[in-house]
């Protein structure tokens, strides 16, 4: 990286932060030197470098594997930074300093667990008739296990049998 003035250097600080924070997501064992091809993606994907459109998580992946390694190091990654910026024609700098701008890493995008219209009217258990509406009581709430199954009758009657358990056992 040249020194062209304090910003330049302090993006490369906070670029190395971003490495060593990136490489520890979603990785308990990691120590923060080496980075995966799949936190690389997530870092790139958070600071908008994959688009899906000029850079692809194809062309990292085709990127990352010429180095042959499962991890790459701060240098490597430099190194493959470099070449896929050169090879797609978009400059270094922008890209460093998108990824070092992009905020921790976390679960972003991540849609809200709101229900939709269609959502709603599949789950009103009010409208379900036949076999499932018997696995829910008035309320709605599901029955559970008494709701799914059969349970057959051992007492010894015919099903229907009016006069059950009226047999007097004094004859």
């Amino acid at each position: 990286m040249s020194d062209i003035g304090d910003s330049s250097n302090m993006a490369a600080t906070s670029f190395k932060a971003q490495f060593k924070a990136f490489s520890k997501f979603g990785d308990t064992k990691s120590d923060g030197r080496y980075i995966t091809l799949t936190q690389s993606d997530k870092w790139m994907k958070q600071a908008k470098v994959v688009d899906g459109k000029k850079i692809t998580t194809t062309d990292t992946g085709i990127y990352f594997k010429k180095f042959k390694q499962q991890k790459l190091g701060a240098d490597d990654y430099d190194k493959f930074l470099e070449d896929m910026a050169k090879n797609k024609k978009i400059d270094l700098e922008e890209i460093k300093s998108k990824m070092a701008s992009c905020g921790c890493p976390g679960l972003t995008g991540v849609p809200s667990g709101g229900k939709s219209s269609a959502v709603d009217r599949l789950t009103d258990t009010t409208r379900y008739t036949g076999a499932h509406k018997q696995r829910f009581d008035e309320s709605g709430k599901g029955k559970g296990l008494s709701g799914r199954k059969d349970v057959p009758d051992s007492s010894g009657y015919v099903q229907g049998y009016q006069n059950k358990d009226s047999y007097s056992k004094n004859h």
